[in-house]
């Protein structure tokens, strides 16, 4: 049975901590890796404005503008290796892989992107926000822009994105998953077998007739773009606290400031939940799965119905892996980053060599 607990050592500093005007600055000016101040996270952060200033932009479908984010060591890449996909939750955007990018990218070419609505994309008026929407964005990436075979790696509803697309895609275009604390919708409606949720679903009902109040709406979404609410929350999300610094809000903060980001959040609490994961794993069951899973997460909890899935899995497939990650919240690549690396990348070494790309169009 496949299926481990990692434990996190002491933790020791303070993590990058709270970052001055003048010191975000100083960075802006800078443009370099910034090395992480806490042994127990480890590994290299990439600065936030250079993460802005590599990225690029993608046309989907001919009208939306989407933000992605190409790294990659050439030398140290071999050309059967596959390349990385990273895909954020709910909220977030390509900054919130600061982390990791640096680390994974000095074996693979890794790919980053915005999900229209989030972080540097477009969030266009009147766009239905679905999960079949940014899966199908997710397949479009993969065949216009990487064009070869891709392990897709997301967090929360990206997660979920990844195995609607995985389920969607060929099997030469998607060699792997990755999820880090996979959701089971894109709001917490879909979860109705969960006591807890049952309980609250009243209360979520309510808030979606609330939220189709365009003044009230606007006045719930003022309150928890705040910066000190956000802190909050993100004190709630994440197990190691360290990792709740004045960059990390800022990378959350920022992008709801944007034109239709009011839009964007409401169709997305509001609307439909989307594909369960229980539904779709069958599948893809051919594929390797990596399961990477915070023991501290009280979104998606692992005693909830989504995570009691995903650990049931193991034995009954042995592509499937599971790692619980102890003190580890909603977020584990940005909570704990070198736990999910000292997983991640043994697992990635071991997986198949590619076959021969395809071009891109």
């Amino acid at each position: 049975m496949s299926v481990w607990t990692v434990r996190a050592s002491p933790l020791v500093g303070n993590g990058i901590g709270p970052v001055s005007n003048q010191n975000l600055q100083q960075r802006k000016r800078s443009l370099k890796l910034v090395p992480c101040c806490t042994t127990s996270t480890g590994g290299d952060v990439l600065d936030v404005e250079e993460i802005r200033e590599r990225s690029k932009k993608w046309q989907w479908k001919g009208r939306y503008s989407i933000n992605y984010l190409l790294s990659s060591s050439n030398s140290s890449s071999p050309s059967n290796s596959p390349q990385l996909l990273l895909v954020h939750g709910f909220g977030a955007s390509i900054p919130h892989w600061r982390r990791n990018i640096s680390t994974l990218s000095k074996q693979y070419t890794v790919y980053a992107i915005d999900l229209v609505g989030f972080g540097a994309s477009d969030k266009p008026a009147g766009f239905s926000y679905t999960m079949e929407a940014w899966a199908e964005l997710i397949l479009d990436f993969l065949d216009e822009v990487v064009g070869k075979p891709t392990v897709l790696i997301g967090n929360s509803v990206g997660s979920l994105a990844c195995v609607i697309a995985a389920s969607e895609s060929s099997k030469t275009l998607v060699q792997g998953l990755v999820l880090l604390n996979c959701s089971g919708g894109m709001n917490n409606k879909a979860i109705v077998d969960d006591w807890r949720i049952k309980l609250l679903l009243p209360l979520l009902w309510f808030i979606d007739f609330l939220l189709k109040q365009r003044v009230i709406a606007s006045a719930i979404f003022d309150l928890v773009r705040q910066r000190d609410t956000l802190n909050n929350i993100l004190l709630s999300v994440y197990g190691n606290k360290e990792s709740v610094d004045e960059v990390l809000v800022q990378i959350i903060s920022e992008p709801a400031n944007d034109e239709g980001a009011l839009d964007a959040f409401v169709s997305i609490i509001t609307g439909p939940p989307g594909p369960n994961p229980v539904q779709l794993m069958p599948r893809i069951s051919y594929l390797p799965v990596l399961v990477l899973w915070g023991d501290q997460d009280t979104f998606t909890p692992l005693d909830g119905p989504v995570g009691k899935y995903f650990s049931s899995l193991p034995p009954q497939n042995s592509n499937v892996k599971l790692f619980v990650l102890e003190g580890v919240g909603h977020c584990p690549h940005d909570d704990r980053p070198d736990l999910v690396h000292q997983k991640l990348l043994p697992w990635l070494a071991h997986l198949p060599a590619t076959a021969a790309p395809h071009t891109p169009f």
